[in-house]
């Protein structure tokens, strides 16, 4: 780390002058140099400052004994905590790598947008937990920012990024031309419910968080094959997930200009009127059948049971083509499952029976219910009945009933129009087992590390937003997981660490100050080589004002 200085005139006899903050780095034989910062605003006594700071990094401590006789001269030099550094510089090195920081933009909007994101990864919460965050943390170093911010300057970067949504991810989308535009595109929806009533996407509709009585909204995910997110849409609460689908068809061939695209769809998102709207602009599909569906297969001798096995299997009809294959895991577990409840019930009957014994004028009739609601319940009427003999109360199997209800366990059918010679049977299998990908997304987006909710926003852009805010998130956080994968540590604990590595404050003569960062401890080293980021020597101090509009009115200079 060093820093470069250069002035010059110009032909009409004005000076100018730049400062870089600069870093070699070796990249195979070869030592190349990289921009850590412009500095070239800063003053001539803080470049001062940052000079002599680089100059003594090896040891602060026995540079600033050295400087005790010379107090007289030069000053005195100030050594004092400063911020947490580690764990936003990490956060902000792999936004950089994987596009963000260059689709928000250098405008101070764009920055203010950054922080947000990285906010929601380092500590969970709302906008004004992400400014008070930004008291704790170098956010305004780390992002060089010109100036502070509150909480109020971040719900306006909510509009501010609903409104330039679309052109961040078209930017997301266009840094992949390197390797080719995605042919495959996974989409789920899901909801999350609301604590408050005023959110203009809340309503009531299915909750699949099974909160009764809760408005919610419906959130919808799509991705690449990879599960890497392309883009994120909010929809109000009571919207079905079917009429979700026809934005994300426009969205891939029109804004993403994708051209031979396959949509990767569960069983209750792609329907035949979604099927035929693909096919109106060439699309293709993947998806599964219900369990409706497939008896109706086997009805029309389409397809037959002896086909099911652990093995793919397929079958042509026409341009369509069924994927089939028994999952013996999943069909144990049902079957143990239903072995449970029966058990269950059976042990409700005994201690019916308990009580009619010892209750001679206890009503049958009674148990009877009972036991008949908790059957409903299980939802395994289909298959097992109640009957009494006496003042007993016995279970029937009805053993037909039964073979019935369970001869189609693990077994499912995945339907596509892809041609066989564009996808075989095994690759056409393994794209729709990608849906778990976006499963996982909503999983950590919602209720794990990044935490969708409590949704601390009322109005329909602060939501769309505060979304993209979510996605952005957790691409970082998806690099983060696969960096630290080897490691006994979850991404929060990896987290944890970082943010323990805190950046020291010296001022040196002329009262300028520079943040200095000191080596890292063995495990915070050793997250920092698994993402390939390299901390800074020093860092220069912007001594912005991050306040909460509470603490505003007292930090105003008095007349």
């Amino acid at each position: 780390m060093y820093l470069l200085r250069q002035g010059w005139l110009s032909k009409n006899g004005k000076s100018y002058k730049t400062a870089y903050l600069r870093q070699s780095v070796r990249v195979g034989r070869q030592v190349k140099s990289r921009i850590v910062a412009n500095l070239s605003h800063c003053s001539d006594e803080e470049l001062d400052a940052i000079e002599w700071a680089l100059k003594h990094k090896s040891d602060l401590g026995r540079a600033k004994g050295a400087l005790g006789g010379a107090r007289e001269v030069l000053g005195p030099v100030e050594l004092k905590e400063g911020p947490s550094v580690g764990a936003v510089w990490a956060v902000a090195e792999v936004a950089r790598r994987v596009g963000i920081e260059a689709a928000l933009g250098e405008e101070f909007m764009g920055k203010l947008a950054l922080w947000q994101v990285i906010a929601r990864v380092v500590d969970q919460g709302s906008r004004l937990s992400a400014v008070r965050l930004g008291q704790l943390h170098a956010a305004g170093d780390v992002l060089a920012l010109e100036r502070g911010f509150d909480e109020n300057d971040l719900y306006a970067n909510l509009h501010w990024l609903a409104d330039h949504q679309e052109t961040i991810e078209d930017r997301l989308f266009h840094r992949r031309g390197l390797a080719g535009k995605p042919q495959v595109f996974l989409y789920d929806v899901t909801s999350t419910y609301l604590e408050g009533q005023k959110n203009a996407f809340a309503a009531y509709g299915y909750s699949r968080d099974k909160k009764k009585g809760k408005k919610q909204i419906v959130m919808g995910l799509l991705c690449d094959e990879a599960g890497e997110p392309l883009s994120t849409e909010v929809f109000r609460g009571n919207t079905r997930d079917l009429a979700t689908f026809a934005s994300q068809v426009r969205k891939v061939a029109g804004r993403f200009g994708c051209q031979r695209v396959t949509f990767v769809g569960d069983r209750g998102m792609i329907k035949s009127a979604q099927i035929a709207d693909l096919a109106k602009v060439g699309l293709h599909f993947i998806t599964a059948l219900t369990k409706a569906q497939i008896e109706a297969l086997l009805k029309q001798g389409i397809v037959e049971m002896d086909l099911f096995d652990e093995a793919v299997c397929e079958v042509c009809h026409g341009k369509t083509r069924y994927v089939l294959r028994r999952n013996p895991t999943r069909a144990g577990e049902l079957a143990a499952s239903r072995a449970d409840k029966q058990g269950h019930v059976e042990r409700l009957v005994e201690g019916q029976n308990g009580y009619l014994r010892q209750h001679p004028r206890a009503w049958v009739s009674t148990a009877v219910r009972t036991v008949r609601a908790k059957i409903k319940t299980l939802r395994i009427e289909a298959w097992l009945r109640v009957r009494t003999e006496d003042r007993t109360v016995k279970l029937i199997v009805n053993e037909q009933a039964l073979e019935n209800t369970s001869r189609l366990d693990g077994c499912y059918v995945i339907v596509t129009d892809l041609p066989p010679d564009a996808a075989d049977k095994e690759l056409v299998h393994e794209r729709y087992k990608d849906l778990a990908e976006v499963e996982q997304g909503f999983r950590t987006c919602k209720s794990a590390h990044l935490e969708m909710r409590p949704v601390h926003v009322r109005c329909a852009d602060s939501t769309r937003g505060h979304a993209l805010v979510v996605m952005l998130a957790y691409m970082i956080r998806r690099q983060l997981a696969r960096a630290w994968a080897p490691f006994n540590l979850t991404v929060e604990e990896g987290l944890e660490h970082l943010k323990t590595l805190c950046s020291m404050q010296l001022t040196g003569p002329g009262g300028v100050p520079c943040l200095r960062i000191p080596i890292p401890r063995d495990t915070s080293r050793r997250l920092l080589e698994a993402l390939a980021v390299t901390l800074p020597a020093a860092l220069p101090h912007r001594a912005i004002r991050v306040v909460t509009r509470k603490q505003l009115p007292k930090n105003r200079r008095k007349p």
